[in-house]
């Protein structure tokens, strides 16, 4: 069952990056860069809200996983070249892990607020 949530999760996320990157990909591949912070901020949400087992399988196994891209970055950094590279790099890691940090505070409030009410 997990396997099944995790493709069910992938087959929407997937075609969902893809659209973007289409839609909004240029030479400095805003796409894949709003794609990769878009998804580390749903985990962090995902995480903080302490969804487990089927949940966290479809969301963010599934979902974040096929949504967000490390093979497409990986290549379009090396493409980029030493300078735009590397600051396309800079700026994907800085701005993913701060969109994760945001996701996992906001989602921390909404469950400490869920617990109260």
């Amino acid at each position: 069952m997990t396997a099944l949530l995790v493709a069910l999760g992938a087959a929407v996320g997937a075609p969902l990056r893809l659209l973007l990157a289409h839609t909004v990909d240029g030479r400095l591949h805003r796409g894949t860069l709003a794609a990769n912070v878009a998804g580390s901020f749903l985990l962090g949400l995902f995480s903080a809200l302490g969804l487990s087992g089927h949940a966290m399988a479809l969301l963010g196994t599934g979902f974040c996983g096929g949504f967000t891209t490390y093979s497409s970055f990986a290549v379009q950094a090396h493409a980029g070249g030493r300078r735009a590279g590397s600051t396309y790099v800079v700026a994907t890691l800085g701005l993913s892990l701060a969109a994760c940090a945001l996701g996992f505070a906001l989602g921390s409030l909404v469950d400490r607020w869920v617990r109260q009410a």
